[in-house]
């Protein structure tokens, strides 16, 4: 089979570099190039940054957008729903005897874009090597609980689980780290280029890319020999072009430049346009979360400073929860569009636990600064604290407005003294990383998340294990074991409880700090159908979904 396959690729080299003018894609100006049909292109408007192609080393929103159009999972959540269900999985899966292994059979005559068999060595080389790379920026904490992955014949994949029984493994893969890619074509232990695999058409999704440029343009065209989840796309030609701000984005979507807008425009924005009779605004649920994130080495009194105090840090920590006003920030900002948050688990998931309320602030959700002023004192720290925040507006233009609340909060009693930065994300998601050769660059810094699956888990084990996302220097063993344990446990009650202690965990240690949880909001032209359909809890945004008429 794979011999087959070898044989092939010089051909396919040349067809791929021939094909991408002849695939239609995009004009050298970016543009798209003419089809047949008044149905043939939707354009899609976004200010997503993207970080990479290669899903070894990206685990971002905008990279997970482009992920998903073009990439095969092996399981998949339908449009509108959280339930995962195979994609090109030949059924749901099953744990052998012992519950130590988890086997998957793959539908037959799969194939790549550029004609390359689809196997279970495509399967296994796709997650080996995100564990090998090992990418700072990339998923490779969501397979800390698969020990190994076999393919023992070209239609089975077989996963060696750490923990048996593991009852997240479904949804495991079908996230960030479970796009399949073609071992052909991408590298086995570097982070391969947007060029090189778009070149090498090493695509399997509902559609391919045929043109890309970094957070200037992609255009995808169908493909038409996906036999996934999500069927034939309804529209062969999509064109996505991302913006530097919001406002521009509007006028694009008002002007008629942009058939649909997604995603980052402002709380304003959206209200303006719910009165505009040319668009149609489109909300659907949410469970993203915003939230501080402090560097346990460079935050005020953290392990790496001079004046290092572990209890003089917490209480920096504990006095910042104490202040900060999330109603506030949801009603005079985002106009409730984004909400309180007071959990590490949103309120969304039935496992939430309102941990932050009762432990800071006024123990109903707001601010107290007397008890702000009370923990710094009974800690020695003098104040007013120093403490520079960075945020982008990346996460949407509001950004700016919020951050200068928090701010006005922080230092409303003259306990902090807040110097706010602001960055591009792309920066930021790097260069905040915390590791062995780093302490990171922001002392505290504004971070989102959006669910790769639908579960409490995924608000903490790719974030707070060991490898997590988070990478601000703190860790605790406690958390990791606790985390570890609920994977595995079948009773729905006896998890419930270590969730609840897991979340309890976190607020005594305060590595984050949540603040809001906000719903999705598309906007589109009145001619667009389908947005309303791919809007669901799992984030995805099928472009698969949309039509025009």
């Amino acid at each position: 089979m794979k011999s087959l396959k070898r044989a092939v690729a010089a051909v396919t080299a040349v067809a791929a570099l021939t094909g991408l003018a002849a695939c239609g894609g995009v004009k050298d100006d970016g543009s798209a190039t003419a089809d047949e049909g008044k149905n043939a292109t939707i354009t899609i408007g976004t200010t997503d940054k993207v970080v990479n192609l290669d899903p070894a080393g990206s685990w971002d929103l905008g990279s997970y957008a482009i992920q998903t159009q073009v990439f095969p999972y092996l399981f998949s959540t339908p449009n509108g729903s959280g339930r995962v269900k195979p994609d090109i999985a030949a059924d749901n899966g099953s744990f052998n005897a012992d519950g130590s292994e988890f086997i998957v059979k793959l539908k037959k005559g799969l194939k790549f874009a550029n004609g390359h068999d689809l196997t279970s060595s495509d399967v296994k080389f796709s997650f080996d090597r995100i564990n090998r790379i090992g990418s700072p920026t990339g998923p490779s904490s969501l397979l800390a609980d698969i020990a190994s992955v076999d393919a023992p014949d070209p239609t089975t994949v077989v996963f060696h689980l750490k923990v048996r029984n593991d009852v997240l493994i479904r949804q495991v893969l079908s996230a960030n780290a479970g796009p399949i890619v073609d071992e052909e074509v991408l590298s086995p232990d570097k982070v391969t280029s947007a060029e090189d695999i778009i070149k090498g058409r090493a695509f399997a999704g509902p559609y391919e890319l045929t043109g890309f440029k970094l957070n200037e343009y992609a255009a995808y065209r169908r493909f038409d020999g996906y036999k996934g989840l999500f069927g034939k796309a309804r529209t062969r030609d999509i064109q996505v072009k991302y913006f530097a701000d919001a406002s521009n984005l509007k006028m694009a979507v008002t002007g008629g430049d942009v058939d649909v807008a997604q995603r980052t425009l402002t709380p304003t924005d959206i209200q303006d346009l719910r009165g505009n009779k040319n668009v149609n605004v489109v909300i659907g649920p949410g469970g993203e979360e915003r939230f501080i994130v402090f560097n346990f080495r460079i935050q005020p009194y953290g392990g790496s400073r001079g004046d290092a105090d572990k209890a003089k840090a917490k209480a920096v920590r504990e006095a910042v929860a104490d202040l900060i006003d999330r109603k506030a920030i949801s009603k005079n900002v985002y106009h409730g569009l984004y909400e309180p948050m007071y959990s590490y688990v949103p309120g969304t998931i039935a496992e939430s636990n309102d941990s932050l309320k009762k432990a800071y602030g006024d123990g109903k959700g707001g601010p107290d600064l007397a008890k702000a002023r009370k923990v710094l004192k009974d800690a020695g720290v003098a104040t007013p604290v120093d403490l520079p925040i960075e945020y982008t507006t990346d996460y949407g233009a509001a950004s700016a407005d919020e951050f200068a609340l928090i701010k006005q909060q922080l230092e409303e009693g003259g306990l902090f003294k807040v110097d706010l930065q602001q960055t591009e994300k792309t920066v930021l998601v790097k260069d905040r990383i915390v590791s062995e050769s780093s302490d990171g660059s922001y002392p505290a810094y504004q971070l989102g998340w959006v669910p790769s699956y639908i579960d409490a888990d995924n608000y903490l084990t790719p974030i707070f294990r060991a490898q997590g996302n988070i990478k601000n220097g703190w860790s605790n063993q406690q958390v990791e074991d606790l985390i570890v344990k609920e994977t595995s446990q079948t009773d729905a009650a006896e998890r419930a409880k270590t969730l609840d202690e897991i979340q309890d965990r976190l607020t005594e240690d305060l590595p984050s700090l949540p603040v809001l949880q906000g719903n999705q909001v598309v906007v589109t032209a009145k001619n667009i159908h389908g947005a309303k359909d791919t809007l669901g809890p799992s984030y995805r945004f099928n472009y698969s979904a949309l039509s025009k008429s």
